[in-house]
């Protein structure tokens, strides 16, 4: 019976997955026919009866790695020795580090600042206009396309060819660049630039998300604070800023932390445009460098526990901001 926990063959592993779920269900159908057949139950143990499984399955698949993670970070290289803090000061001296703190800095500020600041302005653009649904479907279609395939296509964008005779541009800026007489350029190799086409990439996918919320919350803004504005004299800019920008304080919140947790784990984009070369680097790109390329096992975990760090108060703040958005509701 070992190929129950170590299966091989194709017919192997659809036998253990039916018998998973085989599992599931018949522990399932336990736990519900022994919560509904005492007539006279505690509401707190139906509680544990339905959440208890769930809440166990996630100590066991998130709570349970993440406490690995941590004691890992105290170790060498092959977690076999212990080191203290070392890995930590290592990620926060280290110049190479130091770098890669500061890309994922900029990262953070930008992706986020000038995904809501576009997504804003257009939703506020095209807001009971004509063509108001084509114009947030063409800005939304991104948001449909993985991280990875938005990298191959502006990949393609920012190709290079050699500016010698008989040889074309394909890429799409280049044969701009050409076109206007210009020498074309290697947009993802001279830094910092190169940083910053990459963060074009993720603003690219992000700005419909902000578009969409945003949108949302300027429709639920009511009528009668937008005519009372008019009637004041507010128009344009005016009531854009004394109007729309207070009235959805908590969606732009919302919006902006959340991109900023999508930003702090982007991997795809450097993975597949630089691999990290080039001064490009970031966090969660040296993270699965360090772990699946260098073996330093130790560091790799020190960088995970510095990401979770990072990304933990941003979420309790998302959280905190959407509570005081429903307690206004």
């Amino acid at each position: 019976m070992d190929w129950l926990l170590n299966p091989d063959t194709v017919t192997q592993k659809f036998v253990v997955m039916g018998v998973g779920i085989a599992l599931f269900v018949a522990v399932m159908s336990l736990i519900l026919f022994l919560v509904d057949r005492p007539k006279r139950i505690p509401s707190w143990v139906v509680a544990v009866g339905f959440v208890g499984p769930a809440l166990l399955l996630i100590a066991y698949g998130l709570l349970r790695p993440g406490l690995e993670t941590l004691f890992n970070s105290f170790f060498n290289r092959t977690t076999t020795e212990f080191v203290g803090f070392d890995n930590y000061v290592t990620m926060f001296t280290g110049a190479q580090f130091q770098k890669v703190l500061v890309v994922t800095a900029a990262w953070v500020i930008l992706a986020p600042l000038v995904s809501t600041f576009v997504g804003l302005v257009y939703a506020v653009l095209v807001d009971r206009a004509r063509f108001e649904k084509i114009a947030k479907t063409l800005i939304f279609i991104p948001m449909a396309i993985s991280m990875v395939g938005a990298s191959i296509i502006w990949g393609f964008v920012y190709e290079f060819r050699p500016d010698q005779p008989g040889i074309e541009q394909i890429g799409l800026l280049n044969q701009l660049l050409v076109w206007l007489g210009l020498p074309p350029q290697q947009f993802l190799i001279g830094e910092p630039w190169n940083t910053a086409f990459l963060i074009v990439v993720m603003i690219w996918i992000q700005t419909g998300f902000a578009m969409t919320v945003l949108a949302a919350a300027i429709k639920a803004i009511p009528d009668d604070i937008v005519e009372a504005a008019r009637l004041d004299g507010l128009h344009g800019m005016g009531m854009f800023r004394y109007i729309t920008v207070p009235s959805i304080r908590p969606a732009l919140v919302v919006v902006l932390t959340t991109i900023a947790m999508t930003t702090l784990k982007a991997f795809d984009i450097v993975r597949t445009m630089t691999g990290g070369q080039f001064g490009t680097q970031i966090i969660a790109n040296e993270f699965y460098t360090q772990a699946f390329r260098q073996n330093n096992q130790g560091l790799a975990a020190a960088l995970a526990v510095v990401l979770f760090i990072l990304v933990v108060p941003i979420v309790a703040y998302n959280v905190r901001q959407m509570r005081r958005s429903e307690e206004i509701r």
